[in-house]
């Protein structure tokens, strides 16, 4: 796919995988709702396959290959949550996936990946090292490289999250989704665009991390250099494809405090029962931090993913 997904690759994505990934639940919480004064609707993509939106991009970039692809695998760099959609996506097509993984990697993340039969090569947390170890796997395996989110099926994948609520969910003020690389983002405005007349999208990323926020404020993008966050899934730069979408259709980027975001995740461990990790709880906390702004509003707060180890956390 060479071009921005239209609203038929989007339809088009969401029937190829529909059979290979989990619907997920949209939950409710009265008292977060009271304590915010807000109408929040939480899309679970903790509960996804993986325990991440990943896997929507990843199955559906995967499904898109030709058999002679497939029989020599793929390949990819990831932290975390992609490396592990990939491999688990790989392991139900019965191919196999080459992982060059920093050797920061929460352990929680690395052992999903082995436990998916993925192949891991461990580099230095640096994107020169993990894009020479890459290409070092590429070239011994011929397997085809499938990025985090710099790939138009991957956005288009991604993009069947927000497909999903807008076809639950009517006249939502505000949808709001994690930004690290952008390709959740680029695919929840692409399906907003084409999917709904009238809810405004923000991305929110860490203050300590925001690389995304002065890219679309100065109009050019800013590699993430030394980024300061526990949302470990929000340590990547935006891509030339990712930055285009964005700059073009967000509504706005909001950033929020470290300390915001360990609050609205315990708020939402305690009070809706749920597991999701940090990058997950940045979206609650841009409300939290902007109880003005929405106040009184609707609006859909996609929760990326739940896999976290606990016990880093413990109060």
């Amino acid at each position: 796919m060479n071009n921005v997904p239209t609203k038929i690759d989007i339809e088009s994505a969401h029937e190829r995988i529909k059979n290979h990934i989990h619907k997920t639940p949209i939950f409710t919480s009265s008292s977060i709702n009271k304590i915010l004064q807000s109408n929040l609707f939480f899309k679970c993509e903790n509960f996804q396959r993986a325990g991440a939106f990943k896997m929507r991009g990843a199955t559906n970039t995967i499904l898109s290959l030709t058999e002679k692809e497939l029989s020599k695998g793929v390949a990819t760099h990831s932290s975390g949550n992609h490396a592990g959609a990939l491999a688990l996506a790989a392991q139900s097509l019965n191919t196999t996936a080459y992982i060059a993984m920093p050797n920061t990697a929460p352990e929680i993340k690395r052992k999903a990946v082995e436990s998916y039969g993925g192949k891991i090569t461990f580099c230095k947390p640096t994107l020169d090292d993990r894009e020479r170890t890459l290409s070092e796997i590429v070239r011994k395996t011929g397997a085809t490289f499938i990025h985090p989110y710099d790939n138009y099926r991957i956005i288009a994948g991604q993009a069947t999250c927000t497909k999903e609520i807008l076809e639950e969910i009517n006249n939502l003020d505000y949808l709001l989704a994690p930004l690290g690389g952008g390709g959740l983002l680029s695919g929840t405005l692409l399906s907003s665009k084409y999917f709904s007349n009238s809810t405004k999208v923000i991305g929110v990323e860490p203050k300590g991390a925001d690389d995304a926020y002065r890219s679309i404020r100065d109009g050019k993008i800013y590699p993430s250099i030394n980024p300061k966050t526990i949302a470990d899934g929000l340590l990547t730069s935006l891509s030339e494809k990712t930055f285009n979408i964005i700059k073009e259709n967000v509504y706005k980027i909001i950033t929020v405090e470290e300390e915001t975001i360990l609050e609205a995740m315990y708020l939402i461990w305690e009070r809706m029962k749920i597991i999701i990790e940090p990058s997950s709880a940045t979206v609650l906390a841009a409300v939290m931090e902007n109880q003005k702004q929405f106040h009184g509003k609707s609006a859909a707060l996609i929760l990326s993913g739940g896999n976290v180890d606990i016990k880093s956390f413990q109060r």
